[in-house]
């Protein structure tokens, strides 16, 4: 994900589907289809490279016919589209592999555990500790001492530089997307030994892979590697010390680095003014024509029609519509006007419904006062968040709110004695 997001500049949230493909085809290789080949080592892990390589024909798609036409366009509009290509790469899956789980068998030669000190290691697991580096060197030398890796830095640099040397950046894209989503589909093929393949596995992973290329710093494949131990060692005491909050502690392990390295442990600063004001001039670009304009303004009379003449249920409709736009009114004046992208906004809207609710429910606030506390809860957090975030910009500031809303929801859904927990706040009139 690094590689890709270094090279294209593409916030790729499908890249989870292609962890999930790898593992997906390599188990079914190697129980369903070939059993046999379950039992060998060498085919066993042939079956693994024939996971990745199943991944990178799959990317190769995929940057042909989205991620190429993404190419410099807003990031939350990058997110979305490739979210929908991960809904379109899972329905694909469900129907070629079925809904079920695959056990695949333990890797031959490597069942078994060893004991060092007091406690013993699964030997797979040991292997697959001294595999990673490996992979990562591996990775390192292509990038530093082949033609193509040294076109691949370039194009992370300055790809219009690059591009005026005469050096076509397309099939550079090309090679990143494919290389990065063999990586990911290598990585699920790996996973096999260690759990089932199944068809969440690539909203599992996908959430703490962005904490890791994002706090490594994007494009820096060093960093990743530094963020992603430290990301194991704070799952590893997480699950021990606070289970029930280990990705919140991830998420602000996170923030913590960020805040005080806005560029991330391996990235380059970058200035985030010309960040936020690029940002700002990508979406005030995105304008309406007229025809729209008449057709949005046709809308909101309908809308105002149904909710003073319609019954209860067509009110009801129409002010959920109502509140939805002065949602995306928000979002889109902060990325519009300021240039700041979010991916967690609706924490935002969390807290004001959150702190209306309960100013009605605990103190017996009236309509206004309870709407008016809401609004304010809304405004002391994100103050405080602005002045802990402002030196951030871009993907890096995007991280950072998606923590936030991830660190409030683990709120509201664990403070069950104030926020009423999944049930939410009941007895609302």
């Amino acid at each position: 994900l690094t590689l890709i997001f270094g090279v294209t500049r593409i916030v790729n949230f499908a890249h989870g589907s292609f962890f999930m493909l790898g593992a997906l085809f390599t188990a079914h290789w190697v129980t369903n289809w070939f059993p046999a080949w379950g039992e060998s080592a060498w085919l066993y892990a042939l079956a693994m490279l024939m996971g990745a390589a199943a991944a990178a024909l799959a990317g190769a798609v995929a940057e042909f016919v989205l991620l190429r036409r993404m190419a410099g366009a807003p990031e939350l509009y990058q997110l979305v589209a490739t979210f929908g290509l991960t809904l379109a790469l899972h329905d694909a899956m469900q129907w070629g592999f079925g809904p079920d789980e695959v056990f695949a068998p333990r890797f031959p030669g490597l069942k078994g555990a060893v004991q060092i000190g007091e406690e013993f290691f699964p030997v797979y697991q040991l292997v697959m500790i001294v595999l990673g580096p490996l992979v990562w060197l591996g990775l390192h030398l292509l990038l530093r001492h082949s033609l193509f890796g040294q076109r691949l830095r370039a194009a992370t640099q300055d790809r219009g530089m690059l591009a005026a040397l005469g050096v076509n950046p397309k099939p550079l894209m090309l090679g990143a997307v494919v290389l990065g989503c063999a990586l990911a589909g290598l990585g699920g093929a790996l996973q096999l030994p260690r759990e089932p393949a199944h068809l969440q596995m690539d909203m599992n992973v996908i959430v703490e892979t962005f904490v890791v290329v994002v706090m490594g710093g994007l494009g820096s494949i060093g960093g990743a590697f530094v963020a992603a131990l430290l990301i194991g060692l704070v799952h590893a005491f997480g699950i021990s010390l606070f289970p029930q909050a280990t990705l919140v502690i991830v998420f602000l392990t996170m923030a913590v680095v960020l805040v005080f390295r806005p560029q991330g442990l391996g990235g380059m600063a970058a200035g985030a003014q010309d960040s936020v004001r690029e940002a700002a001039q990508k979406f005030r670009g995105l304008r309406l024509g007229w025809p729209l304009q008449l057709a949005a303004a046709g809308v909101l009379l309908l809308l105002a029609v149904v909710a003073w003449r319609g019954g209860p249920y067509w009110q009801a409709l129409a002010a959920d519509a109502f509140i939805l736009m002065i949602f995306g009114v928000s979002l889109q004046a902060m990325m519009a006007l300021g240039g700041l992208v979010s991916f967690g906004h609706a924490a935002f809207f969390a807290l004001g419904g959150y702190g209306a609710a309960l100013a009605h429910t605990h103190w017996g606030a009236s309509l206004p006062l309870a709407l008016a506390t809401g609004c304010l809860a809304a405004l002391l957090v994100a103050a405080v968040f602005g002045a802990a975030v402002v030196r951030s910009a871009g993907v890096y500031l995007a991280m950072l709110s998606l923590a936030l809303a991830q660190v409030i929801w683990a709120g509201a859904t664990q403070w069950v004695a104030f926020t009423g927990g999944d049930n939410g706040i009941i007895g609302l009139r």
